[in-house]
């Protein structure tokens, strides 16, 4: 019986079809500007050696080496998509290595700053928030704006010492302001997370049953950056106000971690919320307690402005 080996080869000699690609392929590796190159930089590389490899060096020719010949990252046409080839030689052998192209190094890197802004309960409109998509041009907001622009320009690759506490009326953007200073800090590689408050209480609430809230709370005492939107709109009890958020505002005022807060309350009328507990127990102190430690950890900034939610 004829090996097989052979039996191939005896097929590639007798198809004129074939003979005919292998032709055509074998004429454009070596009329390629990129095969030339190599072939004068590495006397070893003979035209002998570059027919042994045709195939590896055509593939070599016809992929994408700068991301030129795709459109974009998703529609790339290499065999690997997002990765472009370069030759390494080992005496006449030609080895293709292959590595990310620009588009996926920027994608990866984009997609590593996103898992750095974790969110409990947020649209996805705040998570993809940004400076350049806010209205800068409302002269209700500019106040507002300026500080935080001010605030990001002054931001390093290490943690902020304070956060700010946005407050104003119902629907006027103060939530879009905290993905727009959480995707800033992503860039930096500084983690946050991003907390809807009223979803907060329930989370905590049905955390009990599983046993995980120690771990929850936990989790939001040690994040670098914490952020509570629409604080006061919750309704609490007094155990969740002094025991869940006294406990992790207290432990972030000691450890110097930030928090950044929205309210349609200023402190003054914050403290008059958190006062009156679901049942009608009025604590002051307590709720001056809460209010002092937000002091702590954030300064104000009123937004003003159009509702965007009418």
């Amino acid at each position: 019986m004829e090996p097989i080996q052979q039996s191939l080869k005896k097929w590639m000699r007798n198809n004129e079809q074939f003979q005919k690609r292998m032709n055509h392929m074998k004429a454009e590796v070596m009329e390629s500007s990129e095969v030339k190159k190599l072939m004068q930089e590495h006397e070893e590389l003979t035209e002998e050696a570059v027919e042994k490899q045709l195939i590896k060096l055509y593939e070599y020719r016809t992929q994408s080496k700068n991301c030129e010949k795709c459109p974009t990252r998703e529609e790339c046409i290499n065999i690997l998509p997002g990765y472009v080839p370069r030759v390494e030689m080992e005496g006449s052998d030609v080895k293709l290595i292959y590595d990310k192209c620009r588009r996926q190094r920027k994608h990866e890197q984009q997609e590593e700053q996103k898992s750095l802004v974790r969110s409990l309960h947020m649209p996805r409109e705040i998570l993809e928030a940004s400076l350049e998509r806010m209205d800068l041009q409302d002269p209700d907001r500019g106040a507002a704006v300026e500080r935080t622009v001010h605030y990001i320009e002054g931001l390093n690759d290490e943690l902020p010492s304070k956060g700010l506490y946005f407050h104003g009326p119902f629907g006027v953007g103060k939530t879009y302001f905290l993905g727009a200073i959480a995707n800033e800090l992503s860039s930096k590689n500084i983690p946050s997370m991003v907390i809807y408050m009223p979803e907060f209480v329930r989370e905590i609430k049905a955390s009990i049953k599983d046993d995980s809230m120690n771990e929850k709370i936990e989790a939001f005492k040690e994040i670098p950056v914490l952020m509570l939107d629409d604080i006061g709109a919750e309704s609490q009890s007094a155990w969740f106000r002094d025991e869940v958020l006294g406990s992790i505002l207290h432990y972030r005022m000691m450890e110097r971690l930030p928090v950044f807060f929205t309210s349609n309350y200023n402190l003054n009328e914050l403290e008059k919320v958190l006062m009156t507990s679901n049942r009608g127990d009025v604590e002051q102190v307590k709720a001056k307690r809460i209010t002092e430690r937000i002091r702590q950890l954030s300064e104000g900034v009123h937004v003003n402005g159009r509702n965007r939610r009418g």
